[in-house]
């Protein structure tokens, strides 16, 4: 479903269609949603037992719409009648006339009951009653009701003025008309619906939850710290914020309930909240919205966050690095000459060697077209690309590198393959060198243990394309030397990537992070709960992400998806990380994505 255009204020109001909308609850959320229906057309009944809470939902309102009216999205005659059509109530007698209530009262299955309850005494037989709960039953509460039949679940994304997806939940007991008005009153509000059945989580926190219990673990197992985490998933996955920083913003004890209702209904472990959330929760460190959950902020409320105790030093303390100017890449594949193009552009003599002097030569052309293109499109001068390509001498052997000062190998991902790698390494290097691996799933140590010099040997996990992507995440093993860790991270400064350290186990941090939740997506369609183009749809336009989870697996490679699913169940050994079958048979078949035309999808032929 593709974004709608924007509603025409005039004629929204002449819709005989769910016209009267009463909002029970004023928070952050209800007040979003009534801005939503109120410049949509809608007349709007707010309801909140606290007056305080309904006088800042006027407030909120006027600001916004006065915001709209400076941007030119509206005009001041359409913001007064904007603000005239939408009244406040602290009684839910006010809801009498409505024709659609929705509720978004706090995350308690007894209150929302009894907000249903009282709801049935006071509507008309063909009102819709709404829940805006994205974590309990809408089916429970729906048996709970006098006609179950009009309830549904309508769950907006915060902030709702801004957010598209709308995702609409259907119980068995829900009348396919409730459905059909419901979803048609979304699109009338520019929204993108999509129909979901009832479980904890729907589709998008279904997915989005899971991956942020498991950033809080990590970071409750000081394998990484809460800012290289957090820089991780935005720099490696281009999401708009960091896990950790989602859940402060969610609010961490928001983000408990949904997963303690996760967990009751799958028992998957995933699910099961970390217990530094219920520390958080209990301890009134609740995000944002207290001043202090995972980071510490200026105020109650405020996104600007202020230094703590865990913050990082302003300068790098610890050991002094080793000198590095000449550098070998070994390999000839997409990673290695895109390794090879950042560090010559940075200044650094590239020795790019491969099987074959022919092969490290296409590495280098390849090399050639892509600084071409930058040219091309004003990123670099022609001057700096002839001086970066000047600097990269290919070779068709590993003896090449016997005067560089660290090597860095980009080929396949075989760990017998590199360990012979490694040994050879060790021969030609000369002693100080740094070697590093590019592995994203295999023990570092593996392949440090090839060598004589085991302290000497560091990950430097870059992303695809190289060149463009900013993140490389920095693997130590148990045996990685302090001044080895120092070289590289000062290289990656010098290189103009962002370093994260993290500790030698499967996946690092992004992968570890990433393959559960692509994974989960999976088994959301072998279960038949939604479709690849919803689920897609509900993370782009619901979670921000900037490709669907199908989509990336297919650009990824399923094959490329299944070993790193195979890597990381045998590393934690938890059933929720076996590989779905979908994605076993598909690889199988020989359905490997977009490189071979056919994965999740069908792609053309080149």
């Amino acid at each position: 479903m593709g974004p709608q255009s924007t509603p025409d204020l005039s004629t929204q109001a002449s819709s005989p269609s769910l016209s009267t909308v009463a909002i029970v609850g004023l928070g952050t959320m209800g007040t979003g949603i009534a801005e939503v229906l109120t410049r949509a057309g809608r007349e709007v009944i707010g309801i909140d037992t606290d007056e305080a809470a309904a006088r800042r939902a006027v407030s909120a309102l006027e600001a916004a719409t006065a915001r709209a009216v400076q941007r030119e999205r509206l005009t001041e005659r359409e913001r007064q009648d904007a603000l005239a059509r939408f009244r406040t109530f602290t009684d839910l007698q006010a809801a009498a006339d409505a024709d659609l209530v929705i509720e978004v009262v706090p995350e308690d299955y007894q209150l929302k009951r009894q907000v249903f309850a009282d709801l049935d005494a006071v509507v008309r037989p063909d009102t819709i009653l709404a829940t805006g709960t994205n974590a309990l039953s809408v089916t429970r509460l729906a048996a709970d009701s006098q006609r179950p039949e009009r309830v549904l679940g309508v769950h907006f994304f915060n902030p709702a003025p801004a957010m598209k997806l709308v995702e609409v939940v259907s119980s068995v007991l829900t009348a396919p008309t409730a459905i059909a008005a419901v979803t048609e009153l979304a699109r009338d509000l520019g929204k993108d619906p999509i129909a979901v059945g009832d479980r904890p989580g729907f589709v998008a926190d279904g997915l989005l939850f899971g991956y942020l219990n498991q950033a809080a673990a990590m970071y409750e197992a000081k394998y990484a710290t809460r800012e290289d985490i957090d820089a991780a998933m935005k720099l490696g996955c281009g999401l708009p914020m960091g896990p950790l920083a989602l859940l402060d913003l969610i609010g961490v004890d928001t983000a408990r309930t949904v997963l303690e209702a996760m967990y009751a209904e799958s028992q998957d472990r995933l699910h099961a909240p970390a217990p530094v959330l219920g520390q958080l929760a209990e301890a009134g460190l609740t995000g944002r919205k207290a001043g202090r959950g995972f980071y510490t902020y200026d105020a109650p409320g405020s996104a600007t966050v202020v230094p703590d105790a865990e913050s990082p030093a302003a300068t790098d303390e610890g050991a002094a690095g080793r000198t590095v100017s000449g550098v070998g890449v070994a390999g000839s594949g997409t990673m290695a000459s895109g390794i090879a193009e950042v560090f010559a552009k940075a200044g650094y003599k590239v020795v790019l060697a491969a099987r074959s002097l022919e092969k490290a030569e296409k590495a280098k052309a390849r090399i050639a077209k892509s600084l071409g293109r930058s040219v091309d499109k004003g990123r670099m001068t022609g001057e700096a690309r002839d001086a970066a390509l000047a600097a990269i001498t290919p070779a068709g052997s590993l003896d090449a590198f016997a005067d560089v000062d660290l090597a860095v190998e980009a080929v396949a991902e075989d760990l017998a393959v590199k360990q012979e790698l490694f040994r050879t390494l060790d021969k030609v290097c000369k002693p100080g060198a740094v070697l590093a691996t590019t592995t994203s799933s295999l023990p570092v140590v593996a392949c440090a243990r090839a060598t004589s010099r085991p302290q000497d040997v560091i990950g430097m996990h870059f992303f695809n394309p190289a060149p463009a992507m900013k993140l490389v995440e920095v693997v130590r093993t148990v045996l990685t030397a302090d001044d080895v860790h120092a070289t590289v991270r000062a290289v990656c400064a010098k290189v103009r990537k962002h370093p994260v350290d993290c500790g030698d186990r499967a996946g690092f941090i992004v992968n570890a992070l990433l393959f559960p939740y692509l994974n989960n997506a999976i088994k959301m369609v072998e279960e038949h709960y939604a479709t690849l183009d919803d689920i897609d749809a509900a993370m782009k336009l619901g979670g921000g992400y900037p490709m669907g989870p199908f989509e990336l697996l297919d650009v990824v490679g399923l094959d490329v998806s299944l070993a790193i699913e195979k890597v990381l169940h045998a590393e934690f050994r938890d059933p929720g990380l076996a590989p779905a079958p979908l994605l076993e048979h598909l690889v199988a078949a020989g359905c490997l994505g977009r490189k071979t035309g056919r994965g999740f999808r069908e792609y053309a032929r080149r």
